[in-house]
């Protein structure tokens, strides 16, 4: 979809995503009453009762805590043109995590409420949930009429891309969005009618200022050719007097990865491309989270790792800890911790050993002759990576991203590789997933393009969580 059709459908998925979020609140109330209701009629052993207070305050919480999921999960997003099955599965994830962020609020406050109650609420909001998502269209439809006008949009431009953009405003109906016509410039071929899936009358540039007067014209997207912009000032500034919406289609920019936002720096509008994540929102929490889950980990584990520290000093002689510069977040040179699980002079032996390794760019030998047995131990279960945490804490690293090469393979990088190193590494990725050393290079390189194009908070947590066993079998480490 055009670049501007994004800012003209942005009100449009704004007000779902308010009408969404109201609904899953008040069904979600609903749910928490009728199993409140349920559990108080059951005849069980113990007696459920929840004072006024407490209710009123889990009541509020669930009502809350169930939008926000949604929204972390991305899911008012896709709804208008989710499958049932789609539909069913996101309801499900939404209230378990809604359920266990009520059982969270328990612990911290050291309530006591009762299983069957729990069950019950996640049973109800899922079946309510599911019954509003699955029948929501006609509704939806009908509030958005009666509480949205008409949007009447005109297009400047006749030739391909001013089509195909009237043909996705036509398409946007269900939106409100209501295409007047076209305008095309005075040395344009002579066209009076477009014929869309309706018919369209095709207005000299010349006329704008009447039409302005005589229709109503909420905005006007030029969707011309990018050698005419220049020509157009006295265009939109006239828009400007009178105060309607212009929006510019730039997908004559040959940006395929790259995303699109109009920025400003002080007096100066700024058309950006982003090839990677640029919500700072977003990155600033997984910032947060990567601080959080890292200095915990290290609590957690210190005790081990003084363990593996003392066992790699008696079984080898070296250093514990290997360090090692590698590239970070757009190519900063860090010092790369780990444990050491090879000999001391590896780094001297490697020249010997290149041609056994089954990589071109990157150095990987399967049972590398230079692991000592400790150290082939920590690499099967990835232990070797520990100390990288200290690396997350410092900033160099994130739990989650691309992994950090060595400057010499950078060097060998074809031009597309290159964008990898516009995320801050990590200790796990995507291609962790898929068969981690047993993954040639082209198709990691790939996976963590993937990510860089994928990413969010919610699949951070997914590539966390399904790490956890791969690392804890050793499937697929060298």
């Amino acid at each position: 979809m055009l670049f501007c059709l994004a800012k003209v459908f942005h009100r449009h998925h704004r007000k779902l995503k308010i009408l969404h979020g109201l609904a899953d609140a008040t069904l979600v109330a609903l749910a928490f009453e009728g199993a409140y209701q349920t559990r108080l009629h059951l005849d069980l052993e113990r007696i459920f009762y929840l004072v006024p207070p407490v209710k009123a305050l889990l009541l509020g919480s669930a009502a809350l805590s169930w939008p926000i999921i949604a929204l972390w999960l991305k899911i008012y997003d896709r709804l208008e043109a989710a499958h049932p099955r789609v539909i069913l599965r996101d309801c499900f994830r939404q209230c378990a995590l809604g359920t266990v962020a009520i059982v969270l609020i328990e612990f911290t406050l050291r309530l006591d409420l009762s299983r069957p109650f729990l069950g019950l609420l996640a049973i109800y909001s899922w079946v309510l949930m599911c019954l509003f998502r699955l029948n929501a269209g006609g509704l939806l439809g009908w509030i958005r009429k009666e509480i949205s006008a008409p949007y009447y949009v005109l297009v400047a431009g006749v030739g391909p891309r001013a089509r195909r953009l009237g043909e996705s405003l036509e398409q946007a109906s269900g939106a409100g969005i209501r295409l007047v016509g076209f305008l095309a410039a005075d040395d344009a071929p002579a066209v009076r009618e477009m014929r869309l899936e309706a018919l369209y009358p095709v207005y000299p540039l010349a006329e704008l200022p009447r039409l302005l007067e005589a229709h109503i014209i909420d905005e006007i997207v030029f969707a011309v050719d990018s050698k005419r912009l220049s020509g157009l000032e006295d265009t939109l500034l006239l828009c400007d007097e009178e105060g309607v919406r212009t929006q510019v289609a730039v997908d004559f920019f040959p940006h395929v990865n790259s995303k699109m936002y109009l920025d400003r720096f002080q007096n100066t509008p700024l058309l950006t491309f982003s090839a990677t994540p640029h919500d700072e929102v977003q990155l600033m929490v997984k910032r947060l989270l990567d601080v959080a889950l890292a200095a915990a980990a290290l609590l957690l584990l210190a005790p081990f790792m003084l363990l593996i520290g003392l066992l790699i000093r008696l079984t080898s002689s070296g250093p514990v800890i290997f360090r090692q510069v590698r590239c970070g977040l757009n190519g900063r040179r860090f010092t790369f911790y780990k444990f050491r699980s090879m000999c001391r002079d590896a780094e001297e032996l490697k020249p010997t050993l290149r041609h056994l390794s089954q990589k071109q760019t990157v150095f990987k030998i399967p049972n590398d002759p230079r692991l000592t047995p400790v150290g082939r131990w920590l690499r099967k279960f990835s232990i070797d990576e520990w100390p990288q945490l200290w690396n997350v804490l410092k900033g160099d690293m994130s739990l989650v991203g691309p992994r950090p090469p060595v400057p010499e393979e950078v060097e060998q990088y074809k031009r597309w590789q290159r964008r990898r190193l516009r995320m801050r590494p990590g200790l796990t990725c995507l291609w962790a997933l898929e068969g981690r050393d047993a993954l040639d290079f082209e198709t990691w390189m790939r996976k963590d393009m993937e990510y860089i194009d994928s990413w969010s908070l919610s699949l951070d947590m997914k590539i966390l969580l399904r790490t956890i066993p791969r690392v804890l079998t050793g499937k697929g480490a060298h």
